[in-house]
């Protein structure tokens, strides 16, 4: 009885299915072991908060801190060793997220990083001047008001903190990336702006006054 002839290349096929096999099989093992690589990555040989441990008498993971001692990364102790710092800082923020009125002398320091500040987060808006004319109202973003307008010349100082902090109508808050002290830093610059706009005569020297007086 005779066999079938094989058709010719028929062998060689045989064995490039039987390696594409190999490969998907290699490859599938290889995704696996990613894949458990990728969940040891998250779920790391660790004691959890009241997790159980035989390391110690009795049988909790957590220690407790040392009698007398307090934990450094936690309230005012935090960003310092001693702590002192850290509570004069806690004590700042406080006072100047509740101050009515600016708490900071008027100084070229406090207007400079008012400044930088304002050309960041408000000038963008508000313009350079405070006029309402920034770069994003060109793009179509409505306009705010003007800083030199009756209104706002008379707000008072925690208007515009609150402002920064909380947003108003499409404004959005700040409270998250201006702290406390650079929104009385702003406000400082706010008025200077306010002033450059409407300084009072009295306040020129006399070559200024009588150049605004010949209306040069």
């Amino acid at each position: 009885m005779s066999r079938p002839i094989a058709a010719p290349g028929a062998g060689l096929g045989t064995a490039r299915a039987c390696m594409r096999i190999a490969l998907a099989a290699a490859a599938l093992l290889a995704l696996s072991a990613c894949e458990k690589g990728m969940h040891d990555m998250y779920h790391q040989p660790r004691f959890d908060p009241l997790d159980a441990s035989t390391l110690w008498s009795d049988g909790a993971a957590a220690r407790a801190p040392v009698p007398g001692s307090e934990i450094s990364a936690r309230g005012g102790f935090a960003v310092s060793s001693s702590g002192h710092e850290g509570y004069q800082l806690a004590a700042r923020w406080d006072r100047d997220a509740y101050a009515t009125s600016n708490p900071y002398p008027l100084s070229a320091a406090l207007l400079e990083r008012g400044r930088e500040r304002y050309e960041i987060y408000c000038a963008p808006c508000h313009g350079v001047l405070g006029d309402g004319d920034g770069y994003i109202v060109h793009r179509g973003f409505p306009a705010p008001p003007s800083y030199h307008i009756e209104r706002l010349r008379q707000a008072p100082d925690r208007h515009f903190v609150d402002v920064i902090a909380q947003g108003y109508g499409l404004m959005y808050p700040y409270a998250d990336r201006v702290s406390p002290a650079d929104r009385w830093a702003i406000v400082a610059y706010i008025r200077a702006l306010q002033v450059s706009q409407h300084a009072p005569a009295a306040l020129l020297s006399a070559a200024d006054r009588t150049r605004l007086e010949s209306g040069q």
